[in-house]
């Protein structure tokens, strides 16, 4: 009997052992977020991306365990003062209590890349922009913010717009983090013309390593890599590791990775957030933020524990955690404020949007001569995907289910005065590939993803029983744009006294 008892215990053991999670799956945060940044405040984790051109800016997400993130909201709700757009590459940084975000855009009297700072007491708070920062040459992005011996450093990208070779420059910084100090001094040059970017630095036993990304970032024949060069003084000279990249993509997980930031877990581990494109038809989830852990060699080298070759699977960073999934998106409009998971097309249109009685009234002013509205979306999760929703058929407008590239390229399946139409943009030219009556006052319109870029739309007048226009899904590969892909959502074009009217929007991932 005894031996029995103690061979179920076993056995409980061992299945108890057995269905715990070892391992997690990348990317740890869904949707188009490159240049992730990522820091830690007590026992929790804090993380922002790039932007780009989609307000509000930068948005920032929180963590216990580094796998599981949830969305507290955006580093700037509105651009600040000196810049136009391109919100790049923000860095994340925690000094005498406060949180600093270094961040890179362009300046709007030339147009130029620069790097600018703000502050906040709180990552759950909306930033103070204290201004333009770096201003250095034709081009100046991707700051980094480190300290040694009390010391504070900015390092940055420099000369990337230039005919000489790419160089990492870094200058001394005040201790309030907000003016320069001294003259710039180089770091490491790009002497192999393989380019050179998105540096993370530490300190370890006796050496200074700066962690970078070679080759190209974007798009889906986008080589990035990541590189590693050391130093035992802060300042340099810093030898490269002569088995560069210590990680890149491999077309069976990731097609390229990098451009990220280390954090320290409080055990003394180091973990690496940077951003990747999923091979295949996960590409068009656009530039995803994926986890690695880093060791370090006999030889003082740091190495990715599962590897050069990035991989989905990896181990999980914490015992007792089991990875979430990712269950799409849905807006009834109740709330007062809009969710923060929506963005919007900021250099092509003023975006205005009410909510009321469970409705949201979108609208907004065009701005470049843009003759396509104003876009409110989503960053996709998942390569296959459903969104729908409700509009009500007001005239003198355009509104209906968008997938939107840019102002020039965007699909739109709505309707226009009683015309259910689907309008395929491309390079700015229109093709109508719908057109029908449409006299009902309340419209359901679906539109269904698969691949990534193989669109099938329905319509219906209950939101149950639908019906497809077309038994060819058509492809709309063409939507993506250099550095970022499309997203799903809703869109206006008319007055602003003409608002679109819209009722449930829901998106669901498969």
């Amino acid at each position: 009997m005894k031996k029995n008892v103690l061979l179920l215990l076993l056995l409980l053991t061992s299945l108890s052992l057995f269905s715990q999670n070892t391992t997690f799956k990348n990317p740890v945060i869904r949707g188009d977020m490159a240049d992730p940044s990522l820091i830690r405040i007590d026992d929790t984790y804090y993380a922002t991306a790039t932007s780009s051109e989609w307000a509000p800016h930068y948005p920032m997400f929180e963590s216990k365990d580094l796998i599981n993130w949830t969305q507290i909201g955006h580093v700037f709700n509105k651009k600040p003062e000196w810049t136009s757009h391109s919100f790049w590459a923000p860095e994340l940084f925690y000094h005498n209590n406060k949180i600093y975000c270094y961040y890179t855009a362009r300046r709007k009297s030339d147009n130029v890349s620069y790097i600018g700072v703000a502050t906040a007491n709180s990552p759950y708070e909306e930033f103070i922009d204290h201004g333009l920062l770096v201003e250095y040459g034709t081009e100046a992005i991707d700051a980094f913010v480190y300290g040694d011996n009390g010391q504070l450093y900015i390092s940055w990208k420099a000369y990337g717009l230039d005919d000489r070779p790419i160089e990492i420059i870094a200058s001394k910084l005040s201790d309030d983090g907000l003016r320069l100090i001294g003259e710039p001094f180089t770091l490491l040059k790009d002497d192999e013309g393989i380019a050179m970017e998105g540096q993370y630095h530490f300190k370890h036993g006796d050496y200074y390593y700066i962690i970078y990304s070679p080759f190209g970032c974007c798009g889906p024949h986008s080589d990035y890599a990541v590189s590693v060069a050391r130093s035992k003084n802060i300042e340099g000279p810093y030898e490269k590791h002569e088995h560069n990249p210590i990680l890149q993509g491999n077309h069976l997980d990731f097609v390229s990775c990098g451009h990220g930031t280390g954090v320290t877990t409080p055990d003394g581990r180091l973990f690496y957030l940077c951003h990747a494109y999923l091979t295949g038809e996960g590409f068009y989830g656009g530039r995803q933020p994926i986890l690695l852990e880093i060791g370090m060699s006999q030889d003082e080298w740091p190495f990715f524990i599962t590897g050069r070759t990035a991989l989905i699977e990896q181990p999980m960073p914490f015992p007792n955690t089991s990875q979430k999934d990712f269950p799409g998106f849905n807006d009834s409009f109740d709330s007062k404020e809009l969710k923060m998971e929506w963005t919007w097309n900021f250099p092509f249109a003023e975006v205005k949007t009410q909510t009321k009685k469970g409705k949201l009234l979108l609208s907004g002013t065009p701005k470049e001569n843009n003759q396509y509205g104003s876009a409110l979306c989503l960053r996709p999760q998942a390569p296959n995907y459903s969104y729908e929703v409700l509009l009500l058929n007001t005239p003198n407008n355009t509104k209906g289910l968008t997938l939107y590239g840019d102002n020039e390229n965007l699909i739109i399946w709505g309707v226009t005065d009683n015309r259910l139409q689907l309008r395929m943009v491309k390079d700015n030219k229109e093709t109508i590939a719908y057109d029908t009556a449409c006299n009902e006052t309340k419209v359901h319109l679906k539109i269904e993803v698969e691949k990534g870029c193989m669109l099938r739309f329905s319509v219906s007048n209950n939101g149950k029983k639908w019906t497809r226009i077309h038994d060819t899904p058509h492809n709309v590969e063409y939507l993506v744009r250099w550095d970022r892909v499309p997203r799903p959502g809703l869109i206006h074009i008319g007055e602003n006294s003409h608002p679109a009217i819209y009722d449930d929007f829901i998106l669901k991932n498969y």
